[in-house]
């Protein structure tokens, strides 16, 4: 029951500090990994981290003799530019952060849950404080001081864990999910390598190679540019001042943030769709459910696989599979050739990947025997992969509807029988 909350101030219930600051001439190329927020953000959402900086172990030791280090169960919270991020420490990661982009919460007190705490943190009441009390504009800030102040109300102890019981088995299917979709992916890649990059694909004993253009390739195998090879298309943006061409949109329409934001291997739906009339009215061209799209303006090299009918902006290059060239095989030459995308990007104000040099491209067309049998051995993997990614998309909707819920009161759990040993607390 509600009567029996208590609030409270965060800085009743632990302790909210920062780290002690390191500077950029401490930096070295291996070591202990050094998180900012973009990091943490990355990890927050089980996503492969992009660049990492690292601290020396030596550093770290003093650190950790003289201060103090993350522990598992430590919370981060990110509070410079995007705000109000939690990451909780889990067992055996090692690493430190950097000074004023996270907020660090430990040592929380016998009234509070650790879990629970996690789970109010990402409220929309403490959503709702941290936009009334942020500071700067162009780079909005979390301060410690006003933190500490934040309010929180606090179920009995046991509420706590029966709430953060019920979040945390969404959490952890989601995980797990994660981690499944992760190995499957490595499978797939790994098939892919094999047999297109290293040549060892089923028959390859019997198989003369010949050299190309790019070295030595299988006998029968044909070298030929992208363009000759699958279809590829660019993208649009409809006017922005014309609502016709937004309202009600029913075509999922692709910037490269959607992409990066999701960082997977399939593409669900768009942040925004366009209307029939904006898609007639704009360059933006509709392209069938599996295509692959290839993000060529600005943030260069992320992939993904739409699984409807779709059109892009401008900063994306996509391509159509073909007789020749199916999806899946698409999609992993473009992962492969990241590097080369970016050699081959150029332009003043940001990089750009250009149709016309993306067209010229060569890459070697096995025999469609050599294909089909891939395709075989992939595309159950593949589906196996959407599958999971649609589950963890209704597990994340199921409880970011519940967890308001939850933690205002407004669904009641206090006499529900509910097991709380998932907890490990």
């Amino acid at each position: 029951m509600m009567s029996e909350w208590i609030h409270y101030k965060m800085d009743d219930i632990c302790d909210i500090s920062s780290s002690k600051r390191i500077y950029r001439n401490e930096y070295v190329e291996t070591g202990i990994p050094f998180y900012r927020g973009k990091e943490i953000i990355l990890k927050a959402n089980n996503e492969k981290l992009k660049e990492t900086l690292f601290i020396s172990e030596e550093k770290y030791q003093q650190i950790k003799e003289r201060y103090d280090v993350p522990i598992p169960g430590d919370i981060l919270l990110t509070s410079v530019g995007t705000l109000g991020i939690p990451y909780v420490v889990k067992d055996g990661e090692i690493f430190y952060f950097k000074d004023g982009n996270l907020t660090w919460f430990r040592n929380y007190k016998d009234i509070v849950n650790r879990k629970y705490f996690y789970f109010w943190l990402l409220s929309p009441k403490m959503k709702n404080q941290i936009n009334a009390t942020r500071i700067g504009v162009a780079q909005p800030a979390l301060t410690i001081v006003g933190l500490k102040n934040f309010g929180i109300d606090l179920p009995p102890l046991p509420t706590q864990k029966k709430i953060a019981s019920i979040l945390s088995a969404y959490d952890n299917l989601i995980e797990n999910n994660t981690r499944r979709i992760q190995i499957l992916e490595e499978m797939a890649q790994r098939i892919y390598k094999e047999w297109f990059v290293d040549f060892k694909y089923p028959g390859h004993e019997n198989d003369e190679l010949v050299d190309s253009d790019l070295g030595m390739i299988p006998e029968g195998w044909e070298l030929k540019k992208t363009g000759e090879v699958f279809g590829i298309i660019g993208g649009g943006t409809p006017s922005t001042k014309v609502p016709g061409y937004w309202e009600n949109g029913t075509i999922n329409w692709y910037s490269p943030k959607d992409l990066t934001k999701s960082d997977s291997m399939f593409a669900l739906t768009s942040g925004s769709q366009i209307s029939d009339l904006g898609l007639q009215k704009s360059s933006a061209k509709l392209f069938p459910a599996f295509s692959v799209m290839l993000t060529s303006r600005a943030t260069i090299g992320v992939v993904a696989i739409n699984t409807t009918e779709a059109c892009t902006n401008q900063g994306f290059i996509t391509c159509i599979p073909s007789e020749n060239m199916s999806t899946y095989q698409i999609y992993y030459w473009l992962l492969n050739n990241i590097k080369m995308f970016l050699a081959y990007s150029s332009g003043a104000t940001f990089k750009e990947l250009t149709k016309t040099t993306f067209k010229k491209f060569d890459l070697v067309v096995p025999p469609k025997k050599t294909s089909s049998l891939f395709n075989e051995l992939v595309i159950p993997i593949a589906s196996e992969i959407l599958t999971l990614q649609k589950q963890n998309g209704n597990l994340s909707q199921t409880r970011d509807l519940l967890l308001p819920k939850l933690i205002s009161g407004k669904i009641d759990v206090s006499d529900l029988e509910i097991d709380t040993s998932i907890l490990n607390d």
